[in-house]
């Protein structure tokens, strides 16, 4: 669990510095790039939270 737990981490940590290039950047293309990281990471960590959940539950922890 500790692996889930460190990948989340990772991926919302990503997603907070992403969005931060993105509010910093004054180039349309680039704040839409980052946008859409932002958007991608955050899903992905969504999902390994709910992978982590639904683990939990699958083990009655």
């Amino acid at each position: 669990m500790d692996d889930y737990l460190a990948k989340l981490e990772k991926l919302r940590t990503e997603a907070a510095e992403c969005a931060m290039i993105r509010d910093l950047t004054t180039d349309k293309a680039k704040q839409d790039v980052f946008d859409r990281l932002v958007s991608h990471l955050t899903v992905l960590a969504d999902q390994v939270e709910m992978a982590m959940l639904e683990r939990r539950k699958a083990v009655g922890e």
